[in-house]
């Protein structure tokens, strides 16, 4: 950190982690509360020549909001919702504000978002640079397709704003595009109407990798959302068995109490479990199971239970219930600690996806790291550069870092990747903290790196934007 002492000196430098504390890097945190302040920090650090790193609310698993001896710009501060328009549900937002402040500001109106991740406290403008997806992708899409309008600070100091219509190389090179081209400092995002706080859900079991995919497939027209968990645990005729949830939003005439459901405050997730045990301690009650053979017992228990008793069954939850699973129990991560986590995410063609994900889950038994978590879900293109997406499924799988397996994990990831290429998948950059960059490079053939390195030239030719995750993925 010797040259960060002489580049910025009297600032207190800062350790910052990704949200799978897999990944951390020292830096200098600046948290601007205004457009005014952010250029100052774009002059100072190009001044010194200190490259900046952009960070929302640190909820990338891995390098996406890192980078060793740089200066860390910390958007969280800047979370105001500027303009809210109930007759149309459009939104207009500071980069700080999180899923979170936005659901609970608009929900009694009658909207919730689009796009909403699985766990609620991801800002806006984090969600936008990664282009975040739901379990409704089919048929939703990602954040960044229900974006109007972007407001971006260059690195010059220019203050541009642009939409699909008046700059669409632009617009959708800075959604999916890292932070890489600019700071979002402000966006206009499009709600969708709701009449009850709601969902119909129905459970169903799936006893093997390809009814998962079929079921998942036939449910994608019939059902907003539709999300799997994957016991990967199991194996032989068992692989891939799981269980999926399928949902969509309750009618104002089937709620009777609708209104009521509305309210943010009937939304909040219970801070008890059973009403007794404080849910903030439930992870350290989890983490003596948080090895092999716990897991093991958890996920086949799970699915125990999850195809016999919840078979078949329909029932109703709340928005955020259902949305925001990895809200329920708080700091959960903590259980991976002290090594962390990480996770990969694959997503693959229709045809492709049984053979890649089988071969997948098989690799991961053979090398004795079984994910711990894994989940499926359905998604379908979307027309950003740098997109992750295609017609097909993702197969999400967890993995906790030690320091005995750190180095056959992360070799693991890249045999997990081959296949993916092979079959013209993609990867997800904001789970990522692993991929070799060739593989990364290598899903795309249609030109689009180069002419995302184009717009980078145009917009940052100093490279003064940076950080780990384009450093490794982005650069050949």
């Amino acid at each position: 950190m010797s040259r960060m002492r002489d580049a910025l000196p009297g600032r207190q430098v800062e350790w910052v982690e990704g949200w799978g504390r897999a990944a951390g890097a020292a830096g200098y945190v600046y948290r601007p509360t205004n457009v005014g302040q952010i250029r100052e920090v774009l002059e100072l650090a190009r001044s010194r020549g200190v490259p900046v790193v952009l960070r929302g609310a640190g909820r990338s698993y891995g390098d996406a909001a890192l980078l060793a001896e740089a200066v860390v710009l910390d958007l969280s501060e800047m979370n105001r919702i500027l303009g809210w328009d109930a007759s149309n549900g459009v939104a207009q937002v500071e980069p700080g504000v999180t899923f979170h402040d936005l659901w609970r500001s608009v929900l009694a109106d009658g909207w919730w978002p689009e796009v909403v991740t699985g766990t609620m406290t991801p800002t806006l403008g984090g969600g936008l640079a990664m282009n975040v997806h739901g379990k409704n992708n089919w048929t939703r899409g990602t954040l960044g397709e229900h974006c109007l309008e972007l407001t971006m600070l260059l690195p010059s100091g220019e203050l541009r704003t642009v939409t699909p219509e008046t700059d669409g190389e632009l617009f959708h090179a800075v959604i999916g595009g890292f932070g890489q081209l600019g700071v979002i400092v402000g966006a206009r995002v499009r709600l969708k109407r709701v009449h009850s706080g709601r969902l119909e859900v129905h459970a169903v079991a799936a006893q093997d990798l390809a009814t998962m995919l079929r079921l998942a497939d036939d449910a994608k027209n019939r059902w907003e959302y539709v999300v799997g968990w994957i016991d990967a645990f199991a194996s032989g005729g068992r692989s891939g068995r799981g269980l999926l949830h399928f949902a969509n939003h309750v009618k104002a005439d089937e709620d009777p109490a609708a209104q009521e459901s509305l309210r943010a405050e009937a939304q909040d997730l219970p801070a008890r479990l059973a009403g007794v045990v404080p849910k903030a301690l439930l992870w350290r009650f989890l983490k003596p199971l948080t090895n092999r053979p716990g897991m093991r017992l958890i996920n086949a228990v799970k699915f125990r239970l999850g195809s016999t008793i919840g078979n078949d069954k329909r029932y109703r939850q709340t928005l955020a219930e259902f949305s925001f699973l990895l809200d329920y129990v708080p700091n959960w991560e903590r259980v991976y600690l002290p090594g962390g986590l990480i996770q990969h995410q694959s997503f693959v063609p229709v045809a492709e996806a049984e053979g890649v994900f089988a071969r997948q889950l098989e690799l991961c038994r053979r090398a004795g790291l079984p994910s711990f978590l894994a989940v499926l879900k359905r998604h379908r293109p979307d027309p950003f550069l740098l997109t992750h997406a295609v017609d097909g499924f993702s197969l999400a799988l967890d993995f906790p870092v030690t320091a005995s397996n750190r180095d056959r994990l992360w070799r693991l990831v890249a045999d997990l990747a081959e296949p993916v290429v092979e079959a013209g998948g993609r990867f997800y950059p904001a789970k990522d903290a692993a991929l070799p960059g060739e593989l990364y490079r290598a899903t795309f053939r249609d030109g689009q790196l180069e002419r995302f390195a184009a717009i980078k030239e145009r917009t940052d030719p100093g490279r003064l934007l940076r950080s780990a995750l384009a450093d490794r993925l982005l650069l050949p």
